[in-house]
């Protein structure tokens, strides 16, 4: 059986094998960010984890300081004129998902497991279905089953099946297969998935 404790342990030693060029790779792009525009390096964020759990979530910023106090707020879409230069290379690239190995180092997230919301959208902890709250019995993850089979073009109710269907079929090969299918949407380009906040 896939026990949390085996994921946790794999998660771990993913992490051991790759942490020195993903932190190489972390100097360059938080170099890159702070020369291209005013403001902090990372963006932290509420999510919802595991048993609804609030924690901070840590991305590299990819708009400009303070962009949740003008325009649309929290909702972002790829021509968002808030986002910054780097930003938008970040985005498309998923690299600014990064600085979440600081998240599953503190054993608050996983490498692949449902997205995790923020705790007002789209419901909050308690308004979520019985059925639906099958998605916060696990870890939430960097990438998830909704994010490869479906990315932005789900509603948030049919990311929420999906996320269901993850957790009622949770596997070593299942998420070997999304995190192979997230890289290769990533490769192709196709559509990112987005989030409020980001």
């Amino acid at each position: 059986m896939y026990r949390s404790y085996i994921k946790r342990m794999l998660d771990l030693l993913t992490l051991l094998l790759v942490i020195i060029p993903l932190l190489i790779l972390g100097i360059i792009i938080s170099v890159l960010i702070k020369i291209d525009s005013k403001g902090k390096i990372l963006f932290k964020q509420n999510r919802l984890g595991q048993y609804g759990r609030v924690f901070k979530i840590y991305k590299f910023r990819t708009m400009i300081q303070d962009a949740e106090k003008v325009g649309t707020g929290v909702f972002t879409s790829d021509e968002d004129p808030r986002i910054t230069k780097i930003g938008r290379l970040l985005r498309k690239t998923s690299l600014d998902e990064l600085p979440q190995i600081i998240n599953i180092l503190k054993g608050e997230m996983s490498f692949v497991g449902p997205r995790p919301p923020v705790p007002y959208h789209p419901y909050k902890y308690e308004d979520y279905t019985d059925t639906q709250r099958l998605r916060f019995t696990v870890k939430p993850g960097v990438t998830g089953m909704a994010q490869a089979y479906g990315r932005n073009t789900l509603s948030w109710d049919e990311r929420i099946e999906y996320d269901v269907k993850y957790v009622k079929n949770i596997s070593l090969l299942l998420d070997i297969k999304i995190v192979i299918k997230t890289i290769l949407s990533v490769i192709r380009k196709e559509n990112i998935y987005r989030e409020s906040g980001k």
